[in-house]
C-alpha cells in the first residue's frame, strides 16, 4: 500500500463530473488496484475513489498547469470504463509504501456473525434449491460471506450486515465482478442480506442488479413471537 499526503486537486469524469479545489489530503494506492482521496473529515467514506481494476500514470503537467504551481499530474484509469481521477499535485507532503502482504480476513462476532452462520444453515431463505459451497469463501480481494450454487448452474455471492448501507453494496459489487471473472463460477449474482437495508443502499443495490434480502434475527433463531401467545 502506498500513502501519499500531498496538496491536491482533484477531477473526475465518467457517469458524471464532480471537482475537488486544491487542499491537503490523503491519497491511499491499494494494491488492489483502488484508488481512494480522503480529506480529515467525513469519517471512513472518502471524497473520490476509483473502483480496480485501473492503472495509474504519471503525466508531466502543462504550461497553465506549470504556471499554477502543478508538479506533476496523476491519471487513473479504469480499465474498463470511462471513469477516470485526474489529480494535480501541488505539493507532496509524504509519501510512503509499505508491503502488507495477505490478509487474514475480517473476523465476525456478534449478532453479525451468528446471522452468517443461520443463513448458511437456511439457505432457503435465499433461494430454493440452493446448496451451500462454503462460508468466508476467499478472493483475492477478501472473502464472501456465503458462496451457494445455482441448481442450474451459476453461483450466488452473499454478503451479510447487520445494517444495510452503501458502503456493503459496493462490497458485494466487487465481489462479483470478481468472482464472475471464473468460468467455473459464472454467472454470478448477488444478494444483499441485512436485518435492516437502509433506502439509498437498497436503490444502489437494485440499480447494480443485486437482490435485497431482509432477515429476521428471532425468527431465524427460532425464537416465538410472543404476540401470538393467548396467555
Amino acid at each position: 500500500m502506498r500513502t501519499v499526503f500531498a496538496r491536491c486537486a482533484v477531477d473526475y469524469s465518467g457517469r458524471l463530473a464532480a471537482h475537488l479545489d486544491p487542499a491537503p489530503r490523503l491519497i491511499i494506492f491499494k494494491a488492489d488496484g483502488s484508488v481512494l482521496v480522503h480529506s480529515d473529515g467525513g469519517s471512513y467514506k472518502p471524497l473520490n475513489w476509483m473502483n480496480p481494476p485501473c492503472a495509474v500514470t504519471v503525466l508531466p503537467p502543462a504550461e497553465d498547469e506549470v504556471a499554477d504551481g502543478v508538479e506533476q499530474v496523476w491519471l487513473v484509469q479504469h480499465a474498463k470504463t470511462d471513469d477516470r481521477l485526474r489529480i494535480q499535485v501541488f505539493e507532496v507532503l509524504q509519501d510512503c509504501s509499505v508491503e502488507l502482504g495477505p490478509d487474514p480476513g475480517l473476523v465476525k462476532d456478534g449478532v453479525e456473525a451468528h446471522l452468517q452462520q443461520l443463513l448458511a444453515e437456511q439457505v432457503s431463505l435465499v433461494g430454493e434449491d440452493l446448496r451451500l459451497i462454503r462460508r468466508e469463501y476467499p478472493t483475492a480481494i477478501g472473502p464472501v460471506d456465503l458462496l451457494l450454487r445455482e441448481p442450474g448452474g451459476g453461483t450466488v455471492a452473499v454478503e451479510v450486515k447487520r445494517r444495510g448501507e452503501i458502503d456493503g453494496v459496493e462490497q458485494l459489487t466487487r465481489y462479483v465482478e470478481l468472482l464472475d471473472r471464473d468460468p467455473a463460477l459464472r454467472p454470478v449474482r448477488g444478494v444483499f442480506a441485512a436485518q435492516v437495508i437502509k433506502p439509498q443502499a437498497r436503490v444502489l443495490a437494485e440499480d447494480r442488479g443485486l437482490t435485497c434480502l431482509v432477515l429476521d434475527y428471532d425468527t431465524m433463531r427460532g425464537l416465538e413471537d410472543p404476540s401470538l401467545r393467548l396467555f
